[in-house]
């Protein structure tokens, strides 16, 4: 992800912060504290044309809502690295952490992948595809009418969704990429620039439904390259993409900007 937005979206490296199990520094580590520092880190001081990007790789729950919020009765979390000391990052906590800061003219993208990440930034409107095989939005407005926006900005969260009946693989060491990434990756380097939030969403599920497309080795140049020793594992049990906004748009018009 890291080579994406600055190899081809053009982000300066040092205004990246990543958080990796492998980092021998005690601050770069995914714990609890660090991610929720790094979120307020993230949107601290964003202002108009600002373009922001969350990325989470690694394990979702489900608990059970206790504040009446959700249309499923559930809430959505990340699970930090020491979540069985700490608990678990909840839904709740993320949209107040990096969503409802966004001001006007401010971007957010979010690419979580994770179990039960679907809604995981509790935004107010999921896309996903219906029977009729289009993509479409559904309110998922909080029956308490509690308010999940941004304050003017907008955010998006490519997620996804699975069943709970598909098989989960874990992924060796450090050297595997998450399927959910690994078809974010691919398809916005296959894709041209200017592809539509629909196109991009067609191009990852067709992508996750053939196995992840061979992996990274016919991806070239310098976003590729850095990724052809890594595997994909579907470690989240993702079956296909999802997208949550904060507000519906026609995702056959709009074209994907980060």
């Amino acid at each position: 992800m890291r080579n994406l937005l600055c190899q081809r979206f053009g982000f300066p490296a040092e205004c990246i912060i990543m958080l990796t199990d492998d980092q021998r520094d005690p601050f770069r580590l995914p714990t609890k504290d660090n991610i929720r520092m790094a979120m307020q880190w993230l949107v601290q001081g964003c202002s108009y044309g600002d373009s922001l990007v969350f990325h989470f790789s690694g394990i979702g729950a489900q608990v059970a809502d206790d504040d009446g919020d959700e249309v499923d009765g559930y809430d959505e979390a990340l699970c930090p690295m020491d979540a069985f000391q700490r608990g678990p990052i909840l839904d709740d906590e993320i949209n107040e952490a990096i969503v409802r800061p966004l001001v006007h003219g401010v971007r957010l993208h979010a690419v979580v992948d994770a179990s039960y990440s679907a809604t995981v930034l509790d935004l107010p409107f999921l896309c996903r595809v219906a029977r009729n095989g289009y993509w479409q939005w559904e309110d998922q407005r909080p029956p308490s009418g509690a308010w999940k926006g941004t304050s003017g900005g907008q955010a998006v969260l490519f997620s996804g969704y699975s069943d709970g009946k598909s098989n989960f693989a874990m992924p060796d060491a450090y050297g595997s990429v998450g399927a959910m990434t690994h078809s974010f990756v691919r398809a916005v380097e296959c894709e041209p620039r200017g592809v539509t939030y629909g196109r991009l969403l067609t191009s990852m599920r067709t992508i996750m439904k053939c196995g992840g497309g061979g992996g990274y080795d016919d991806l070239q140049g310098p976003i590729g390259a850095p990724m052809q020793h890594h595997q994909v594992a579907n470690f989240s049990g993702v079956q296909e993409p999802n997208l949550s906004s904060s507000e519906m748009f026609d995702i056959y018009r709009k074209p994907f900007v980060l």
